[in-house]
């Protein structure tokens, strides 16, 4: 499914963020040590290969909200954006906190001339953000930075499981007629 806003193309797909062969740039919903971890950051470290990991070492720790820039290495993207979603009901208050990683990655990829970028959901594994409160965040967010960019031209959401998948097209024909 897509939507095109002012030439930028929104798209939800069900699939791997890791094969994501005709993105410059994948988001990984990343742990404030930028550890591998599981879920979507272990998927997108075991793709890149260690070089991954050794260069998020500086970088780390990260609060929620922040996004960081690196290579991708063994992955088919040239970047990764690491991005701290917030601990639904811990870290306060969530919805702003998950805006700012949606904030934050496009800023970088602004900053890096990046013309496409993949999400997964983040903070919607195990940090507990109800699945359609975050899908909201997001594309609400989106939508409102959407006039700001000039290099990014597509921005991906991919999507792991089926149900995740429905309520993201749900929310973006909602917000996207």
């Amino acid at each position: 499914m897509e939507k095109v806003i002012n030439g930028i193309k929104i798209e939800c797909i069900k699939g791997d963020i890791t094969k994501q062969n005709d993105i410059v740039a994948i988001v990984n919903a990343a742990n404030s040590k930028l550890l591998p971890g599981g879920g979507v950051s272990g998927a997108i470290h075991k793709a890149a290969g260690p070089e991954l990991y050794k260069e998020c070492i500086p970088l780390a720790p990260i609060k929620p909200g922040d996004a960081v820039l690196t290579g991708g290495y063994d992955l088919p993207n040239k970047y990764v954006i690491h991005c701290l979603g917030p601990v639904y009901g811990v870290d306060k208050p969530s919805d702003k906190i998950l805006s700012n990683c949606y904030k934050n990655a496009l800023k970088l990829a602004e900053e890096n001339k990046i013309e496409s970028i993949a999400f997964p959901a983040i903070s919607t594994g195990i940090f507990g953000y109800p699945i359609k409160e975050a899908a909201e965040v997001a594309f609400k967010t989106i939508i409102k930075l959407i006039p700001d960019l000039k290099f990014v031209k597509r921005i991906r959401f991919v999507l792991y499981d089926e149900n995740s998948f429905k309520i993201h097209k749900e929310i973006l024909s909602r917000l996207l007629p």
